[in-house]
């Protein structure tokens, strides 16, 4: 009886470790529809995001849906910055790592898209300014 016992935590554990894959094929299925179509798109740990026509548009994952966050309309950006995620309006470095945001400035409003890698938010920062520079 007690060898029994001590094979049901490890089956806790695969129920959990089914439930939490579950979970994440379904956030994938729901980004691959949303995303359908777009010029440029991401799924990260701190949501997802995606250009259709000059619009960006973020959301999160949240109750099983993608929530929006988020929108920004391209042929008006300005500037984007490379923000620390939690450090207030710090900057990153170029040797910097880990999760990150995009402040997007222009037409007077600005929003901050975030990201879980400034690896990838570096090469955003690029593809969203000559976008830009293509609407006008």
């Amino acid at each position: 009886m007690s060898h029994g016992l001590l094979w049901l935590p490890l089956l806790l554990v695969f129920v959990l470790l089914t439930a939490l894959g579950w979970l994440e094929r379904r956030r994938q299925h729901l980004f691959r529809e949303w995303a359908e179509g777009s010029e440029l798109a991401k799924l990260d740990s701190c949501g997802a995001a995606r250009l259709v026509d000059g619009l960006l548009t973020w959301c999160t994952f949240e109750a099983g849906q993608l929530q929006e966050q988020g929108s920004f309309v391209i042929k008006q950006l300005e500037l984007v910055e490379l923000l620390s995620l939690h450090s207030g309006e710090a900057p990153l470095t170029e040797e910097s790592q880990g999760a990150c945001r995009l402040r997007l400035v222009g037409g007077g409003d600005q929003k901050d898209l975030p990201f879980a890698d400034a690896e990838r938010a570096r090469r955003w920062i690029d593809e969203l300014m000559s976008r830009s520079r293509c609407e006008l």
